[in-house]
């Protein structure tokens, strides 16, 4: 007759140091996940499951947010056209940062406004 006994272990808790230590480990180069989890006493899904929620994290701080006022005008701003002529266009956005405005426009290469918006973010 064998005798299996069980229920004596309670689950382990890591502090939060502890798995940001494992986690930054695990991310360097080379590194084999399951070699660091042995290392840490812990399966590897478990190292998984841990780098997943950081990087989700990391998404979400790295996310920010800026006030938005809406307002309607009457008129749209004006841009000088290939005869140096006022061409009024409406635009759907405007970004107003320490008394300088931008406005970009509906049909504006993406490219564009990645680097309008990059400029600004450096500026400020």
């Amino acid at each position: 007759m064998e005798v299996i006994t069980g229920g004596g272990e309670r689950r382990r808790r890591w502090s939060v140091a502890e798995k940001a230590q494992a986690v930054e480990e695990s991310l360097a180069p080379g590194a084999v996940v399951s070699v660091v989890a042995r290392r840490h006493g812990l399966a590897p899904q478990q190292l998984f499951s841990w780098r997943r929620k950081a990087r989700r994290q990391a998404e979400l701080d790295a996310v920010s947010f800026a006030p938005v006022v809406v307002e309607r005008r009457e008129e749209a701003p004006v841009a000088l056209g290939s005869e140096s002529r006022p061409v009024a266009r409406p635009h759907v956005i405007e970004l107003a940062i320490d008394g300088a405005s931008v406005w970009i426009w509906r049909d504006a290469p993406m490219g564009m406004v990645t680097a309008i918006i990059d400029a600004l973010k450096a500026s400020s």
